[in-house]
């Protein structure tokens, strides 16, 4: 399993992805799953896997020939962001399309998802989705965020703390968060965790990190806020229960619709 979550606000992306493939007593697995495909000055282009590794490898590996081999359609070539992401899927079809027999006849699960955002000169700051179909979907201002793999324990804190104002070091400390309050819920999601921020009209990565098992900061944000929640708890009103004066001699129903 995975986490990988891709933001978008006015000021710019931020990416961010766990490195674990499996986790069990006695093996665990790491494997980079965040890319920087960008040619400085011109373009920014970063892409998050999660899935099958077999599958995301290919997927990778193809796009790297085509910058290669200078083939006319690549990364560096088409137009726009959305057109990438209509030939990343493409890929990823056709190599599902190679592989999929095989692994299907002794039941491996096949399946994979992209995140893909970026910037190309002359256009605004995009990210989409990419899945294991082929097509894909784009954050907007009203959804600015997009997780792949394990996401249903680090979007709680998306959802309450993002917007399309948020400022990039704020959606970056969230984007840790999420990944760490994932990590706490999940053994399958863990580091090093890799993270990028990205200031749109820059078309250069000027901030990005891998934090490892053991990292201070990791130790230090986890402690603030697990400190922050439990006060937050403790300042929470009591319940206000109500009380019935004839509770036994009234139904369940009557006491419920009371």
């Amino acid at each position: 399993m995975t986490y990988c979550l891709g933001i978008i606000t006015c000021h710019g992306l931020v990416l961010a992805a766990d490195s674990r493939t499996n986790a069990g007593v006695d093996y665990i697995s790491t494997y980079q799953k965040l890319f920087d495909f960008s040619d400085p000055g011109q373009r920014v282009i970063l892409l998050c896997t999660s899935g099958n590794l077999s599958i995301t490898q290919a997927v990778l590996n193809a796009l790297k020939q085509d910058l290669r081999q200078q083939e006319t359609e690549n990364l560096h070539t088409l137009p726009n962001l959305y057109s990438i992401a209509h030939y990343i899927g493409n890929k990823v079809r056709q190599i599902q399309e190679q592989e999929r027999p095989w692994l299907e006849r002794d039941n491996i699960d096949f399946q994979c998802t992209l995140l893909l955002g970026g910037q190309i000169r002359g256009a605004d700051p995009e990210l989409y989705m990419i899945y294991s179909q082929g097509n894909f979907i784009q954050a907007t201002p009203e959804t600015p965020f997009l997780q792949i793999g394990e996401t249903k324990y680090g979007k709680p804190i998306l959802d309450r703390t993002l917007t399309y104002n948020t400022l990039l070091e704020d959606a970056a400390k969230s984007a840790l968060l999420s990944i760490d309050s994932t990590m706490k819920s999940n053994i399958s999601v863990g580091p090093p965790i890799n993270l990028i921020m990205y200031e749109v009209d820059s078309y250069y990565i000027r901030h990005q990190l891998r934090l490892r098992l053991g990292d201070p900061y990791l130790a230090k944000i986890r402690k603030l806020w697990e400190d922050s929640l439990r006060q937050a708890f403790e300042r929470m009103p009591n319940i206000e229960w109500a009380y019935y004066d004839h509770y036994l001699e009234d139904s369940p129903e009557d006491v419920l619709t009371d």
